[in-house]
């Protein structure tokens, strides 16, 4: 069926205009007490974000859940691994976290979390819209049981405790001058504490948050502010989370950025070295480059590919036993101990890498040689571009110029009104050949 809400991860979009509205998230958590709380009593928890909306769809989805006698537990400013974490070890019904990821204030999001911390099927929120269309016209609780919300204190701080016992006692990052960059988001408090502990000369930007600066030339997405800071600062490596923290993006000492891929196969080896590794491998999405395939070819081990979106990846590692996984985007799951794409954790499993080996950080993430690959992203309004036989025409063409030498990755955001293409190729100028056929092609209809 047509989804009115949910993108390829939750529900995203400009606030107080459909779906992003206080009566969406109002429908949302009634139509989830009724799904997974039919008897009330449970708890559900929740986090946000610091864009200046989370208040507002906190305060309509704790109106909803209380209506069917469902307590909230408000766990404040949190990163949305913390989220996931503190649902499956507090036995919640489920968590939600309020937050548009690496999008401006403007914008803000729900994304959905099980009693075992992961996100939930297509199929379980195709289920969750259908309860959302009726979610009026339903009973609600009896005066007596409507629930009472409360606040955990300290759930950051449970959050960062996980995190540090993943690197072991005894790790020492003194050695390390590095620059975090937080986004003036949900990592802005606990990031910095991590590396404090740990003992790393630390350089901290984007960690002022005032309710509409999340991710406004800083973060993930806004790199420049962290390569100059590195610069200045001569730092061995720089680290820039996205507003929910479930990202991260790493820079070198030069200033370079390194691909997500890159920083997947460093921790990948370092599993495989220390007999960590589960599954024979680890997963990635078809964005993932060619040469991370090869790569881990090389060593025995094996690449399992799915659809682009963190969730899915999660799905296919527990579905067949691996503990590593991510996007090239910089969402890497290390399921050992999150079970969702976690910047802080993957972050400092870099870092561990780095202190143990010492030298420089570009010549450690440059694990592999990577194909030649492009991205190009289309905006678009109207009719989706993909549907056109203009489109479909350059994609025939373009399939059939890479051969088994190379491939295109065409598709639609879930989370913006934006068309990726992607061609990647072992020659780089038959991938730009190719990539200009589709891109054209799409911007035409776009």
């Amino acid at each position: 069926m047509a989804r009115q809400y949910f993108g390829t991860d939750g529900i995203r979009g400009r606030v107080n205009k459909r779906p992003m509205t206080a009566e969406t998230a109002l429908r949302l958590a009634i139509a989830a007490a009724r799904t997974f709380a039919p008897e009330g009593g449970r708890e559900v928890v929740i986090g946000r974000d610091t864009r200046r909306s989370g208040e507002m769809i906190e305060a309509a989805l704790i109106a909803g859940l209380t209506s069917m006698g469902v307590k909230p537990v408000r766990l404040g400013v949190v990163p949305t691994p913390a989220v996931a974490l503190i649902a499956r070890e507090t036995g919640a019904a489920l968590g939600f976290m309020v937050s548009a990821s690496h999008n401006k204030y403007e914008d803000n999001g729900l994304k959905l979390f099980s009693p075992e911390g992961v996100k939930f099927t297509d199929e379980v929120e195709e289920t969750l819209e259908a309860a959302m269309a009726a979610a009026f016209d339903g009973d609600y609780a009896v005066p007596a049981a409507i629930a009472e919300p409360e606040e955990m204190t300290g759930a950051g701080q449970r959050y960062l405790g996980r995190c540090l016992e993943t690197i072991g006692k005894g790790q020492d990052f003194s050695k390390l001058k590095i620059v975090l960059d937080c986004a003036h988001g949900a990592g802005f408090d606990v990031a910095p504490e991590a590396l404090r502990r740990l003992g790393a000369r630390l350089t901290v930007i984007g960690a002022e948050p005032d309710g509409v600066n999340i991710n406004a030339g800083v973060g993930s997405t806004a790199t420049g502010a962290l390569k100059a800071a590195v610069l200045e600062s001569g730092a061995d490596i720089g680290i820039a989370l996205d507003g929910d923290a479930d990202r991260l993006i790493v820079v070198d000492e030069t200033g370079e950025e390194a691909d997500g891929d890159q920083v997947m196969a460093l921790i990948a080896a370092d599993m495989h070295r220390k007999k960590r590794l589960k599954g024979g491998g680890m997963v990635a999405t078809v964005m993932s480059n060619m040469g991370l395939d090869e790569y881990l070819r090389s060593s025995g081990l094996k690449l399992a590919r799915t659809k682009v979106g963190d969730r899915y990846v999660g799905e296919h590692m527990r579905q067949h036993g691996y503990n590593l996984g991510g996007e090239q985007s910089g969402h890497i799951i290390l399921s050992d101990v999150s079970t969702t794409g976690d910047g802080l954790l993957a972050g400092l499993q870099v870092l561990s890498v780095l202190a143990a080996r010492g030298g420089k950080s570009s010549d450690m993430l440059r694990v592999f040689t990577p194909a030649p690959q492009k991205l190009v992203n289309i905006r678009y309004s109207g009719a989706n571009p993909l549907e056109s036989d203009r489109v479909k025409a350059a994609l025939a063409e373009a399939d059939a110029l890479l051969g088994n030498r190379g491939r295109m990755v065409v598709r639609k955001s879930g989370t913006e009104p934006l068309i990726r293409v992607m061609a990647e190729a072992l020659d780089e100028a038959q991938m730009l050949q190719a990539l200009a056929l589709v891109a054209d092609a799409v911007k035409a209809e776009a």
